[in-house]
């Protein structure tokens, strides 16, 4: 790694002008997460009434699901709304981190919810009670239709948006809990074996744990301003340093502005006579090329002290 220089030059390697750090906020993922709240809310009340009048635990966790999902869509559409607004002095990335905090609001819930559902299941299989099993399996079957249009409709949109993505982890998760309460039911009229019901509940809750962990530690990810997955920086400043014309590079930093943009700086000092200016456009070129990073700033650094000759110095 290079010290910081004493004087250098610092340029954007992505252009004149090109300090628009601002995304677009598709009106497409907007319209479908829309689309999807309306569905969610109303059916969550229906599966509500009817969770409560067959005695379902399945159904109540599902419904209480439902109802958080639709929280969280509204989230999602709120935070799209904030995301539009444009760039300004102080908030120079815009606000387009708002959709990254929904997301880890929404994994959050997910995981608050799976907790919910394994606590209510020990008190039903402590205490099993009645449970009306042809309510329970009609209601879940509306559920389920409900469930995979709103799956479809989320998993065609945009995958790279960390927002949307975590919609459609909430009305997976909805999916899931329908196709449990729909098995509970059956083998409830088959078998009139009531612990069904919250064992099976337990088992959905299971399988929407690691989705919900994924989405937050992703979102925590980018809130930290890691180097995003799949960049490995030492690797990279090797690269770059062994670019025609560069004698040196160091200081590379790279993290995720928001779902798939990745924002990166770098320095670099000329190798003899190389003109400086051309520099900066080669290292955005070649990290737009190999590693897909759009916006990057190259220091271009006129005298680069390693460490161990800056330490000798000092002696």
């Amino acid at each position: 790694m290079i010290d910081a220089p004493q004087r250098g030059q610092e340029a954007h390697g992505d252009g004149p002008g090109a300090h628009d750090h601002g995304q677009s906020v598709t009106a497409s993922s907007e319209r479908r997460i829309r689309f999807v709240f309306i569905f969610t809310a109303g059916y969550a009340l229906v599966q509500a009434v009817g969770g409560w009048m067959s005695g379902s635990l399945a159904l109540i966790a599902d419904a209480g699901h439902m109802v958080s999902d639709a929280a969280a869509l509204l989230l999602a559409l709120i935070a799209y709304r904030i995301a539009r607004r444009p760039a300004d002095a102080t908030r120079t990335y815009g606000f387009h981190r708002v959709r990254v905090l929904a997301a880890l609001a929404n994994g959050a819930t997910l995981l608050l919810l799976v907790a919910w559902i394994a606590w209510e299941a020990v008190q039903r299989i402590k205490a099993p009670g009645e449970i009306l099993a042809g309510p329970m399996l009609a209601v879940a079957a509306v559920g389920l239709l409900v469930n995979i249009a709103g799956a479809y409709i989320l998993a065609s949109g945009n995958s790279q948006d960390s927002n949307l993505r975590g919609a459609f982890l909430h009305v997976v998760g909805d999916l899931l809990g329908s196709v449990g309460a729909i098995a509970a039911a059956i083998g409830i009229m088959l078998t009139g074996w009531t612990l069904l019901d919250p064992i099976l509940s337990v088992l959905v809750a299971g399988l929407v744990i690691r989705s919900a962990w994924t989405l937050v530690t992703d979102s925590i990810r980018v809130l930290l301003q890691a180097v995003p997955r799949g960049i490995d920086a030492v690797e990279i400043e090797r690269g770059i340093a062994a670019l025609p014309g560069i004698e040196a590079a160091g200081h590379f930093h790279a993290w995720t502005l928001s779902d798939d943009t990745i924002v990166a700086t770098v320095h670099v000092s000329p190798k003899g006579a190389t003109d400086s200016l051309s520099l900066p456009a080669l290292v955005a070129d070649w990290l737009k090329t190999r590693h897909s990073i759009e916006h990057v700033t190259v220091q271009v650094d006129r005298q680069v002290v390693s460490k161990e000759l800056h330490n000798a110095k000092q002696k």
